[in-house]
This record gives C-alpha cells, structure tokens and sequence, in this order.
C-alpha cells in the first residue's frame, strides 16, 4: 500500500534524522530536503501530506519558502509547521503564522507534542482524500462505508470512543465545508457556479447524515437516547420537513404532499427532535424509492382529550414496493431489502432501524403495508400532552441579535475560525478570536466579552477547562453579570454536552452548525443576560 509522504526541511542532516526518528510510528514516506529550493522542487512532482520546515536555512529560509509555496496552487493548502531554535519572541510564531504556517514548535522538540500535531494533520489529510473520493465516486464509497459500518458493528466495548473520535475528526473539517459553502450561497454566483456548490453541499450533508446515523445508532444501543418532553407545533415539523425535501421531489417529478388535521392542537409537549428524525427518515425513503409518483405525509388525530392528544402518523408512496420477504428484514440494522436496492439507491441500512427503535421508545410501533410495484405505507401511533398556546407576538427566528454583542470566539483551527467569524458577520456582528483555552481566558479577563463560543478541544488549553478557569474567575471577582459560554464543537455525544454544563457552559451547539441554530443560541443569550 503506497505510504503518505511528508516533506522534512533542514539544512542540517543530523536534524532529518532526528524527525525520522521521532515520526517513525507514521508509517509514512519522507522525503528530505536540505534547503528551500530542494523543498519546492519536490513539491513539484510529489504530493504530501504535510511538510515540517525549519526557518533558519542558508539562502532562502523557511518563511521565504513559504510563501513561495502559497502561491503555488499545489502547495496553496499544504499544512506546514515550523520548527526552529528561534523563539525568543511571539514575533517569529506571528510571522510564521502570517506567511500560513499552521503551527511554530521551537527546538529543541518535544516529541509527543510534535507527535501530536503530526497525527491531526495526517488525519485531517486522509480525511480530505476520503472527502474527495466520496465527491466523484459516490456510489462505490457509500458501499464501502457500509462495509466499514457492518466491521464497527463487530468491534469490541472500544467502539464508543472511535466513534466519537471518528465524529469529530470528520465533523470539524466538514463544518468548513458546509459553512463556506451556505456563506457562498448567499454572494453573486452564476448558475453554474450554484450548480456546482449545490452539489458540494449536499454531498457534505449526505456523509454528516451517515455519520448521525451511525452515532444515533450507537447511542440506542447503549441506552443513551433520552426522551424529552418541550412544547412543539407539529405543523412547524412537517413544514420543515416539507423544504427540506422537496428539492428531491422536484428532481424525482414526485407529487409531495403533507396533510395535517385540523383540529390538532398547536401546542403539543412531546420530543420534536426525534418525531423530526422518525419522519424525516421515513419520508426521505419514500421520495428515494419514487419516480414519476406521488408520496403523501399525512397526520390525523384519532382521539384527544383535555391533557393528551393520539396522533396517527402516515407515510404513503407509490414507489417500487417492498415483498413480504423483505418485509421481515426491513428494520433491521444495516440491512435493505436486497443488495440490488444498496447498488441503485444508496443509503446507510440504519434509518428504518433507527426510527423504529425510537418509535418504540416514544410509545409506539412502525407498521408497514407494501406490495411490489404499487407503493408502500408505513404508519404509526404515538401520544402528546397538550395545552394552551402561549401568545407570542414575535417569533425567535425575527429578532435579531444586538448589534453591540461582545463575542469572543475560542477555536483553533484557523478555517472554523473564518466560518464564525463570516457567519456572525452576516448577522451583523463583530468577534474576537483566540486560539486556545489560555488566550480565551486572558482575552476574557481583560474585555469581559458578554458571549464566548467555546470550541472543547484546543491545544494549550482545552474548552472544558478554560470554561471552569473563567467561572471560577467570575466567582472570585464577584462578577454579578457571568458571560454566556456556548460549546461550539464537533463533539457531538450526549456526554459531551454533559460534561461541558457540569464545568459551567450555558449552552451546546455541535458542528457543523447552521446560522439558524446560532442565531438562536446568541438570541438566548441576549435574553439571559437582559440585552
């Protein structure tokens, strides 16, 4: 199997050997070059993961180097960390960074941390190549990727932590992805260049829907999905589920319809989240399995009474049907009604799984009636408390968020950096940026930002941490107006969102995020804070 390959750069021999040594845990290729003009000519013809370059070199240095490759279109995004005996001063790590390094480790090295930032970058790369193959050959990577599901499912008690390591590892890239590509969306395009980020786009929501599958998944068989009972209208989920999938109906020439009774109440309490979920996979499965049809959503009320409402919910199509063989097999984990339908149509074999263990744990059971070239229905039941609506005379997706709001953004990766930064602008606001837990923390203490988006894991400092130095801060200096600290993260688990609570955040936002999902956490926090 052909190794990855990382460029060494130094004038000094005994230098490359030591990098070798240090790095030879990899696996990879190096490749060694004593001096700026041999570093850009290997970067001609060979492709690398990432380069390591010195900064004092005889001739041209490392900066000078640099900057030379940034304004090649190979080498443009190469992530390169600067090693050097210089760093008597943050003005050498600042012009490192500048010129687009993506770190600065002084010598002598330390190797685990140098370790460290080598296996993100080496991730991050193979991540990148896996995100490309999966843009041209979709196909053959979604069956790949349920090979790779089904080797996850045998794995041993180990498997909770890769996955959640996998979560974030491939959540934090795609959150760059899928932001510039929304910001993008919004500016002057012709339709070509839509045409093109459309697809960009929905390709990056395709693969985060299989990651949320498998993580979902995984956390119903740990017994880690809670239920939650909050105040929803069950028309507001149908018509999102109506926007988000009728561009698909529209491609497919699909009758979609969505039909919901009258006199249910507009205040159910009941877990929206997950009703979302449940139709939302049963109703991307009927316009999947439809051409040139009809498929219908419908909700009726079959009985209500002062405190609760049952709802029959219903999803009918009149796709390619189902036999009764593969009715007994449909829901299955990482199944389909036979391997022909995975080849045509794609998918993970975990949402009917999904949605049936979820119906069983809101209270009620997914049936399904099919007949082969006719259609499908599939139907379920479930119960809601209701009660009154509350009179409110402006939504939460009008107001907008203060102006003036003091933001400080904790994130170290330079590229999520930018997608806040440019997503908050669009909203009209203005941030701070500090790239680690210790940054955060004094850049608080000096200007008491009155919201801080807090990423959970940063070098130097990590989110959790920071958040718990800043509340015990606050409580020191007897602060009566603490600022509003969000985790903003690609961790995605419940017991993320637990631990960053316990240490004193107010709020949990997981990449890769939408602008509606943090124009309502800031529209919380101006509330808390009485802005």
């Amino acid at each position: 199997m052909k190794r990855d390959k990382i460029l060494i750069v130094d004038d000094k021999e005994e230098n490359l050997i030591s990098l070798e040594r240090i790095l030879s845990d990899f696996h990879v290729e190096f490749v060694r070059a004593s001096s700026g003009e041999d570093a850009l000519k290997h970067t001609l013809k060979d492709e690398f993961a990432m380069a390591i370059l010195d900064v004092q070199m005889p001739g041209m240095d490392g900066y000078e180097t640099l900057e030379l490759m940034r304004q090649r279109k190979k080498t443009k995004l190469l992530p390169v960390i600067f090693v050097s005996a210089i760093h008597q001063s943050d003005l050498h790590i600042i012009k490192g960074i500048e010129t687009g390094a993506v770190d600065f480790i002084p010598k002598p090295i330390i190797p685990e941390v140098l370790k460290g930032k080598v296996s993100v970058f080496l991730d991050l790369y193979r991540q990148r190549k896996e995100l490309d193959l999966l843009l041209v050959y979709l196909e053959k990577k979604n069956e790949e990727l349920i090979i790779e599901r089904n080797k996850a499912e045998e794995a041993t008690k180990s498997k909770s932590l890769f996955l959640a390591n996998m979560s974030h590892e491939i959540r934090s890239p795609m959150n760059g992805i899928l932001g510039l590509s929304k910001l993008l969306q919004q500016s002057n395009l012709d339709s070509e260049q839509k045409d093109m980020l459309d697809v960009m786009a929905r390709s990056g929501e395709n693969l985060i829907q299989i990651i949320n599958d498998i993580l979902d998944y995984s956390k119903i068989e740990a017994g880690q999905i809670e239920i939650e009972n909050i105040d929803f209208d069950i028309r507001k989920v149908t018509d999102t589920i109506f926007h988000l999938l009728n561009y698909k109906a529209i491609e497919r020439d699909v009758d979609f319809k969505i039909e919901v009774d009258e006199i249910i109440p507009e205040n159910l309490i009941g877990d929206s989240f997950r009703l979302n979920q449940i139709l939302m996979n049963l109703a991307n499965n009927a316009l999947k399995f439809t051409q040139n049809g009809y498929v219908t959503l419908s909700v009726k009320c079959i009985e209500k009474t002062k405190e609760q409402v049952s709802l029959f919910f219903s999803v009918k199509d009149s796709g390619i049907g189902i036999s009764k063989d593969a009715q007994t097999k449909l829901f299955r984990e990482f199944t389909q009604s036979d391997k022909s339908i995975t080849r045509e149509y794609g998918g993970t074999g975990l949402g009917l799984a999904i949605s049936k263990n979820l119906t069983q744990l809101m209270g009620g059971k997914i049936i399904v009636e099919s007949e082969l070239g006719i259609g499908s229905e599939f139907m379920f039941e479930l119960r809601f408390g209701h009660k009154e609506k509350q009179i409110n005379m402006i939504e939460d997706q009008d107001i907008k968020p203060p102006y003036n709001l003091s933001i400080l953004v904790a994130e170290d990766n330079p590229i999520n950096q930018k997608v806040v930064m440019l997503t908050l602008r669009m909203m009209g606001l203005t941030c701070d940026i500090a790239k680690n837990g210790v940054e955060a923390l004094e850049m608080y203490k000096k200007d008491r930002h009155q919201v801080i988006l807090m990423d959970m894991q940063m070098p130097v400092l990590d989110g959790i941490s920071a958040t718990e130095k800043i509340r015990s801060f606050e409580k020191s200096e007897t602060i009566e107006e603490p600022t509003y600290i969000v985790a903003l993260t690609a961790n995605a688990f419940i017991e993320d969102k637990q631990r960053c609570l316990e240490a004193g955040m107010n709020d949990f936002l997981s990449k890769p995020f939408k602008e509606d999902g943090l124009r309502k956490i800031l529209n919380e926090a101006s509330k808390s804070l009485a802005l």
